[in-house]
């Protein structure tokens, strides 16, 4: 079976050689997101929830584009900079997977792209 690229203006565009997602035999494969504006490319929030929620409306913009959506992710990845944000990125996090939450692994990180708190990379059922 054949991959197909998605791409969607309504999340920021690839800013190096990968797509935003991938749609390969029934799967939805996202690059990681980071908080970039879609309209502006720049980054939004000094603080870990307004990163999160805008890295997870990034998320979701691509999910749509693909006909999917937040309910059938199955796996999420979250890197953050820094692991004392981990209480209030999960609390934003959560509010958009009030049920059946997929999986998770959350991990620090040395650095991440534009010096961002977060990125969140998902798998999702197509």
């Amino acid at each position: 079976m054949p991959r197909e690229i998605v791409k969607t203006d309504a999340a920021p565009q690839a800013i190096g050689p990968y797509s935003q997602a991938i749609k390969a035999n029934g799967f939805l494969f996202l690059s990681g997101q980071i908080s970039l504006d879609p309209r502006t490319g720049q980054m939004v929030g000094q603080d870990i929830k307004t990163q999160t929620k805008r890295v997870m409306e990034n998320i979701k913009a691509v999910l749509e584009a693909a006909g999917s959506s937040l309910e059938k992710v199955v796996k999420c990845t979250v890197f953050l900079r820094d692991m004392n944000d981990f209480g209030p990125m999960n609390e934003e996090y959560g509010s958009y997977f009030k049920e059946l939450p997929p999986a998770r692994t959350t991990v620090q990180v040395a650095k991440l792209p534009r010096d961002a708190l977060m990125e969140v990379d998902v798998i999702a059922m197509a």
